[in-house]
């Protein structure tokens, strides 16, 4: 007669299953390929940028400065405060936007002028006037003599390349050609040098 095998315990069955189970996940662990790590960001490049809104006509201080790592550094701009501190702005700049030549009183305002045109200071007589210009806005500048029943037109429609501030006395620099340069230059030694804001091209 055939002996009759008992049956296996469920706690026996219970502890198979789990041992099958890791030794599953042994193998599952040991065939996966090894995490790469993530790779790290490129190295930025410092740039210095304005610290806060900062008016045309600025000095440039270290409190209006910062440095901003930019994946590439804009032309003409600089990597230490240092080099910009006492320069002074020829147009207004937005918190965190990079100083370039561009944007300052100096070399690199005038490289950008068209052909035939110069960069003239103009000091005309009526501050309030001059401080309602900013960069690239259009004025002309109108001369009046000392003897002269009216003021006739030196400059028209010529651009404004910075407006230093009020601690220069409300000059200007202006875009024009030669030949109104000269004629600036005449007007400024002997006559009265006001403004007139011209409007924007396309209107009337």
């Amino acid at each position: 007669m055939p002996r009759l095998r008992r049956p296996r315990s469920p706690a026996v069955l219970l502890r198979r299953c789990l041992a099958a189970l890791l030794a599953t996940g042994a193998l599952v662990l040991a065939l996966r390929p090894p995490a790469v790590p993530p790779a790290e960001p490129p190295p930025g490049t410092p740039v210095v940028t304005a610290a806060a809104d900062l008016p045309a006509g600025t000095v440039l201080t270290g409190a209006s400065l910062t440095v901003t790592e930019l994946p590439t550094a804009p032309t003409g701009s600089a990597p230490d405060p240092a080099a910009l501190t006492g320069r002074v702005l020829a147009a207004p700049l937005r918190a965190g936007e990079p100083v370039t030549d561009v944007r300052l009183v100096g070399p690199g305002l005038t490289a950008l002028l068209p052909a035939g045109q110069v960069a003239v200071p103009v000091r005309p007589a009526d501050l309030a006037v001059a401080g309602l210009a900013t960069p690239g806005d259009r004025v002309d500048v109108l001369a009046t003599a000392p003897d002269a029943a009216q003021a006739g037109v030196v400059a028209r429609a010529a651009l404004v390349l910075a407006v230093p501030g009020p601690d220069d006395g409300g000059l200007l620099v202006l875009a024009v050609d030669e030949a109104t340069a000269s004629a600036l230059a005449a007007a400024a030694a002997t006559a009265t040098l006001t403004l007139s804001l011209t409007p924007p091209a396309g209107r009337d």
